[in-house]
């Protein structure tokens, strides 16, 4: 059974950090890009980054470049999103997902094979 348990939301200030993690288990994801996704109340999920597999690569929404980095730990089936300078509008659940079947990082969400259950991010003003 393939799981994706995404941690570290929360509530913070604007301005302030977290960082995200999603732990895979039941499967080795180390050979496949893992991405993160978010959605707000009333909106569409929206990338928010993604990375490759040996984590060479990545992409990042222009909403959260210069403020989020994605990283990876594949001998600990993880990958993590560290997020900066929060704004109120980075309010939403963050999902994490592994897309399997292409070598390039990819931004669609319909790309994405697995996805977690969510971690809430609340940024009060």
């Amino acid at each position: 059974q393939v799981q994706l348990v995404e941690s570290g939301g929360g509530l913070v200030q604007a301005g302030g950090s977290l960082r995200l993690s999603c732990a895979a288990s039941g499967r080795t994801f180390s050979g496949y890009t893992m991405g993160w996704f978010r959605q707000a109340p009333g909106k569409e999920r929206e990338f928010v980054a993604a990375i490759s597999r040996t984590g060479g690569s990545t992409s990042y929404a222009h909403s959260v470049k210069g403020r989020s980095t994605i990283s990876r730990d594949n001998a600990k089936n993880t990958v993590y999103l560290q997020m900066n300078s929060l704004k109120p509008e980075d309010t939403a659940v963050y999902y994490c997902a592994v897309e399997t079947r292409w070598a390039a990082v990819v931004r669609d969400a319909a790309e994405y094979d697995y996805w977690g259950q969510g971690t809430q991010v609340t940024v009060s003003s």
